[in-house]
């Protein structure tokens, strides 16, 4: 945060749209967000925004606050905490998975992702059940925020935008499902945290893969001003505010996040 502070003109989310809507962003503009509604996004993240004097957005999927889980942490937790063995889901259509080293269940978490994640949402629910029962073993309640967390996000003057209340792949669902997710959502944030919510992240948000043009249409219908995927790029010039790219920094050390972040900013030059 250190770094992107002393480079870049880091702006709140819904105003670098508003800028570039009205052809007045500044240089070198950044905008920072989080995805999904992590309880570390407000006992971790917002105090290293606030020593740095900096804003972030934040897309919260409502249907898993308060006690709630993510289809994939489950699988990740369930991988982590099985006994040292093979976790054995043949019986699921899933294979077998060694888990005897780190190494063994680093491999597991994306082989078993990636054999769910394109399933109907029930089917892929059952599955992630189906498989925690065989690995036996109880899952964490204390992964995404609480009601109450979301609102001191909004009290501290952060961002809140919505993110469907389920997190589906927009793609897979009938056309009213998918505006249903997309609307509840919205309303449910406004809800908790007494504002009106601008900005949409579409899930996986994957252009033409995990959302089509018609979800585009729904999130103007519904009344944002923005929505954010996640493909790679900078915005130039007046960009569509519906389908914004994002960079995603998985690098810990800061040499290689900027490294990276040159890139991306690189290679957008070359695609603009």
């Amino acid at each position: 945060m250190a770094a992107l502070a002393s480079r870049f003109n880091v702006l709140p989310l819904l105003d670098a749209v508003r800028m570039a809507k009205a052809g007045t962003l500044p240089p070198r503009a950044a905008a920072i967000t989080f995805d999904d509604g992590y309880a570390d996004n407000a006992e971790v993240a917002l105090p290293v925004l606030q020593q740095h004097g900096l804003h972030a957005t934040f897309f919260v999927a409502t249907g898993f606050l308060n006690g709630g889980r993510m289809w994939n942490d489950s699988v990740i937790e369930l991988v982590r905490a099985a006994p040292d063995g093979v976790l054995d889901a043949t019986s699921l259509g899933l294979g077998r998975h060694p888990l005897h080293t780190l190494a063994d269940r680093q491999r597991a978490v994306p082989a078993l992702i990636g054999q769910l994640k394109y399933l109907p949402m029930a089917e892929r629910l059952a599955q992630v059940q189906r498989l925690a029962d065989l690995a036996g073993c109880a899952l964490p309640d204390d992964l995404m925020m609480t009601s109450a967390q979301v609102r001191k996000l909004h009290a501290a003057g952060m961002g809140i935008g919505a993110h469907t209340v389920n997190h589906p792949i927009l793609a897979r669902l009938p056309d009213a499902q998918a505006r249903e997710e997309i609307a509840q959502g919205k309303l449910a944030l406004e809800d908790i945290i007494g504002a009106h919510v601008s900005l949409f992240a579409y899930p996986n948000g994957k252009p033409g893969e995990d959302y089509l043009p018609q979800h585009v249409a729904m999130a103007r219908d519904l009344r944002f001003e923005g929505a954010v995927s996640t493909s790679w790029g900078a915005s130039r010039g007046k960009p569509d505010p519906f389908q914004l790219p994002r960079f995603t920094p998985w690098d810990r050390g800061r040499l290689r996040f900027l490294l990276r972040l040159a890139r991306n900013l690189t290679n957008s030059a070359q695609v603009a």
